[in-house]
Parts: structure tokens; sequence; C-alpha cells
């Protein structure tokens, strides 16, 4: 899992509130388990007019040119601003693979759904919780300024716009390490992995029957 420590990128608004994991990915484009190749599905029923189908081609697909990620201003976009309830739905982890396959690294938004939320944590992806004012706040700038980046520090908690205003975050400690350190679940249990060895090598000793090869 990629480390999350300092970024800085163009945000784009969502204005949507209620943007479910289907909404993210639909449900079509869930047969693969890769966790790459699903960026160019990202809201597909909302930047694309056609029903997009697995394994095809995206381009010269047509687009909804009012969709914001299909404005010309927003196509590096790496921060998403959205709306409240951010994620619900059902409980898909292809929905954070998505968003990171895409190029998005944070979003910020007033609230998120749980499940959501714990997923993109555990694949690189940090969901930022604010205000409902200071969402708003950021949602008139980022539309009134072209090429609008956002700074995001996970080590001081804080999102910094280009005049130098700060919004302070909460993040539960444990996931501010596994984000800052890129540790995933595996991660975490391969950082014990001499211990788990040197179990091994005990218990062999213990109960050779257990580890002897069966033949049938």
């Amino acid at each position: 899992m990629r480390p999350f420590t300092v970024h800085t990128g163009i945000a784009a608004p969502l204005d949507l509130a209620n943007v479910d994991t289907d909404m993210i990915i639909p449900k079509q484009f869930l047969k693969s388990i890769k966790r790459t190749g699903f960026g160019k599905n990202l809201f597909d029923e909302l930047r694309y007019e056609d029903e997009g189908q697995p394994d095809q081609e995206c381009t010269g697909r047509p687009l909804r040119k009012e969709f914001v990620l299909n404005q010309a201003r927003y196509q590096a976009t790496s921060v998403l601003l959205a709306r409240n309830n951010f994620g619900c739905g059902s409980s898909r982890e292809h929905a954070p693979w998505a968003l990171d396959d895409y190029g998005i690294r944070a979003v910020i938004a007033p609230s998120f759904a749980d499940i959501f939320f714990n997923n993109c944590f555990k694949n690189g992806l940090l969901p930022i919780v604010l205000d409902e004012e200071e969402v708003d706040e950021l949602f008139k700038a980022v539309e009134a300024n072209e090429g609008y980046e956002l700074t995001v520090d996970l080590g001081a908690q804080v999102v910094t716009t280009p005049d130098g205003k700060e919004y302070s975050f909460l993040v539960d400690s444990f996931r501010k390490h596994c984000l800052l350190n890129g540790l995933d679940d595996i991660g975490l249990t391969l950082q014990e992995a001499d211990s788990i060895k040197a179990y091994e090598e005990k218990r062999k000793q213990q109960a050779p029957w257990l580890f002897a090869e069966r033949t049938l």
C-alpha cells in the first residue's frame, strides 16, 4: 500500500450527497479482485452517456459533458470534495480501489458511510471529515478558481488552501500510523514475520505430526 504523508493536488467539487458505492463503481465491474484497472470506470454512470461493460474500452464512449470530472479544468484531480454520507450503500472494497486507481488520494466530506470510511484507510486513501460549513467554503473556492490546489498533511492533520488557510481534521492514531507507513492488514502482519517464523519452528518441535506430509 502506498504511504500517505503530504499530498498537494487539484481539487474537484462533486456536489452530490449520498453518493453510494454503486455510483462510485457500478456492480458490473466487480468481477476482478486485482485492485487495479477500475479507474476508467469510476463514476461510470455519471461520466458516460451509455452503459459501460466489463473489459470495454472507454475511449470513444460518449461523455456527459456536465459531469465535473469530464471538465478540462478537473482532469488532473487528486483531491475530491463531496457532500454528506459519501460511500453509502454496499460494502464493496472496489469503491476505494476505483478512486485510488483514478488518482484520487483524499476525499473531503462532512460525513462518510462507516464501511467505506474504514475501507479507505485499508487501501491508502485518506477520507477527511470537515464541518459542513468548512466544506461549503472549499466548494466555493474550488469552483471560483481554476486549478485550485489543496495540500493535505496527514502528519499535521491539516488541509491547507493556496492562500494559507488551514482546516484541521481528526484521524485515529492507529489508522494514521498505518497510512503514514503504507501498512495494510498484510503489511501489519508481515512486520511480525520473524515472530511468526519462530512460532512455526517451535510448533514443529512440539507437534511434528501436524507438519508431516500426508499421502492418500
